[in-house]
């Protein structure tokens, strides 16, 4: 099992093109059909497996679904000419006090893919300029594009759950 830092510690390299954006569209599209191939069909005992004490695999699966209208928000943060990106919930406390281990599956999976299409549909109505434009990242400091943006969002918490050991 490799080792995958913790989401505050990675780095992101944002020296490719802005023109990448209909590719890293296409990766945020595929995000519900990579997390359905991931988590169903597993156990219910796998699913809310809690190793080590953190989350399990439906919470990681709950907590994409809550990271989703933040993305949103970001995505109106660029075409409002924001001074700042939208603050996340750095404690994750929408996730925990949700309690998505005690929630069917399918319905997790059904609001996410609902929520990634609203974000989805937001994003493809967007003049191509916008995906250059930079705005401040409310707690790494620096400017992001909106294609960095994008590209950094938490739709590789699936690999997280492959390899954690949650699934």
């Amino acid at each position: 099992m490799s080792q995958i830092p913790l989401w505050f510690e990675r780095k992101f390299e944002f020296s490719f093109p802005a023109e990448l954006h209909p590719n890293l569209r296409a990766r945020l599209r595929g995000t519900p059909v990579r997390i359905e191939e991931t988590l169903r069909g597993r156990a219910r005992d796998v699913l809310l497996r809690k190793p080590d004490g953190k989350w399990s695999a439906q919470e990681h699966a709950g907590h994409l679904l809550m990271m989703d209208p933040l993305w949103l928000a970001r995505v109106d943060d660029y075409t409002a000419g924001s001074e700042q990106m939208t603050a996340a919930d750095l404690q994750n406390r929408k996730t925990d006090e949700a309690n998505y281990n005690s929630r069917p599956l399918e319905q997790i999976l059904s609001e996410f893919r609902s929520a990634r299409g609203k974000l989805l549909k937001r994003v493809e109505e967007l003049d191509s300029s916008l995906f250059s434009r930079a705005i401040p990242h409310s707690r790494l400091k620096t400017p992001m594009r909106l294609v960095d943006h994008l590209f950094s969002s938490p739709s590789t918490t699936i690999t997280t759950l492959r390899e954690s050991g949650s699934c």
